[in-house]
């Protein structure tokens, strides 16, 4: 048997495994041509493929040109004039090839074969992301496609530092994941830690990056110590920090590490706008989070245990809107507490034009109608209203002050102001034990003889809050 005969048999026998792999699919497309050498069989799927490309640069020239080589490279080179095509190297690779959006082609006068980038297909346009909106600043948030994301970095970061590391993540999805940082500025043992994560993890499919967010978080808890953004330009400031970027395909949030507990009350309006509007309202947003916190359990404390600390005058004022109210405190507290978040839940989860009517009138008229059925006293809705409008100006704690402030409810309906004081005490330990991907979690605070800090509660001047915040503290 001659050689031309083999490689014609092996070409066969290798349509035929892909064919039998792709046995079900009905969008993918097997067309043959016919060249001066042989048959040529391209292999692509229809709606992730660009048919103009494959039309104009792969099967005409093909056809119409002459094949004067066998040479799989010539063929590259000079025949296929597609941008990037590249030899595979074996068939689980073409499968993965075709899976993606790329074109396989396959010769029979030739044991080897190609792929192409053809891969084009629909995606949600760059917008402003509804999380993290703002007043001045840049509009573009990232999107489900990998490589828009991508761009968006690069084209604002145009330096031979920025390093995109791509791995492979799933067994059975397959979905890319890019590690980005910029080299000499994010330290080695994070992307060690990183990289060390991401090669650990053992799925079979990775549907979004809240698997890999799951997987680098060290320690259980209620908040989150690994962060993530939609903003490109946020994303950049991180790196340009220090940080370590994540992005994953087919999500909109690029995972950022390590994640410090103070940048939950920043938002990019602060290095937008006037620096001293905007320290004034994130002092604000570090008061709101100790009145969702706090307010609560030293309400009830105070309330069950310690009526003699209220002011005589607003005692009796207190002992009047209580009067017919057939509950404790502890269980009003819990009932309104209860109620709030129904209505934040179904504002979230229903349509916006309903979810947001739902979500004020609602409000209103549960706690109305809640104070005139003698349910609960006027105090206490006022009480956990302020509470729950609080929680909204730092969304990030959202879930993890709320599940805190019940524990530290718990302690002070049974302890009164020491188990108030002892809830407190375990959220501050709490926090104090949390590391993210190595680092102090409460970074730089308790620190600052070690690092460098220039915005924790409020920030100073950009030439001031700029640089690696890794390596700021380590200059005398």
């Amino acid at each position: 048997m001659g050689t031309q005969q083999i490689i014609l048999q092996k070409y066969k026998k290798r349509l035929a495994d892909i064919k039998k792999r792709c046995h079900g699919t009905f969008d993918i497309t097997f067309r043959r041509l016919e060249t001066n050498l042989g048959e040529v069989t391209i292999i692509f799927i229809d709606n992730m493929s660009n048919m103009d490309l494959i039309t104009e640069h792969i099967v005409e020239p093909l056809i119409t040109k002459h094949i004067a080589h066998h040479d799989i490279h010539y063929m590259m080179r000079e025949i296929i004039e597609v941008g990037i095509v590249e030899e595979v190297m074996t068939e689980e690779d073409a499968i993965q090839h075709i899976l993606t959006g790329h074109t396989v082609v396959l010769f029979s006068f030739t044991d080897k074969y190609a792929y192409c980038e053809t891969k084009s297909y629909s995606g949600r346009v760059i917008e402003e992301p509804m999380s993290e909106a703002v007043i001045k600043g840049s509009r573009e948030g990232f999107v489900e496609n990998l490589e828009d994301n991508i761009c968006l970095i690069r084209r604002r970061v145009k330096s031979h530092k920025l390093k995109f590391e791509k791995l492979s993540i799933g067994s059975n999805s397959h979905t890319n994941v890019v590690l980005t940082y910029l080299e000499g500025e994010a330290p080695d043992q994070l992307l060690d830690y990183i990289r060390q994560r991401l090669c650990d993890m053992e799925v079979e499919y990775l549907p979004g990056s809240y698997y890999i967010d799951e997987r680098l978080q060290e320690k259980r808890s209620f908040l989150d110590t690994i962060g993530y953004t939609e903003k490109p330009d946020v994303a950049v400031a991180l790196m340009t920090e220090g940080r370590a970027l994540v992005l994953a395909d087919n999500s909109p949030f690029a995972i950022t590490a390590p994640h410090f507990f103070i940048e939950n009350f920043s938002v990019a309006d602060d290095y937008y706008l006037n620096k001293y509007t905007q320290n004034y309202f994130k002092l604000i947003r570090w008061t709101a989070f100790f009145i969702s916190l706090l307010l609560p359990g030293i309400y009830l404390a105070i309330m069950t245990y310690h009526f003699k600390l209220v002011p005589t005058v607003l005692a009796f004022r207190l002992a009047v809107t209580r009067a017919g109210v057939p509950f404790p405190t502890v269980v009003e507290v819990g009932i309104m507490m209860f109620f709030f978040q129904v209505l934040r839940e179904a504002g979230i989860r229903l349509p916006r034009p309903i979810g947001s009517a739902l979500s004020i009138v609602g409000a209103l008229i549960l706690g109305d109608a809640a104070v005139g059925a003698g349910l609960t006293s006027q105090i206490t809705v006022l009480i956990i209203a302020l509470s729950s409008i609080s929680l909204f100006l730092n969304p990030k704690l959202y879930g993890g002050v709320v599940l805190w402030s019940n524990i530290i409810i718990f302690f002070s309906s049974v302890l009164g102001l020491p188990g108030f004081y002892v809830g407190f005490i375990l959220f501050c330990s709490h926090i104090a034990g949390l590391t993210s991907c190595g680092y102090p979690f409460l970074y730089p605070m308790g620190t600052f003889k070690k690092f460098g800090f220039k915005d924790l509660l409020i920030r100073g001047d950009l030439r001031e809050v700029s640089g690696n915040i890794f390596k700021r503290g380590k200059k005398p």
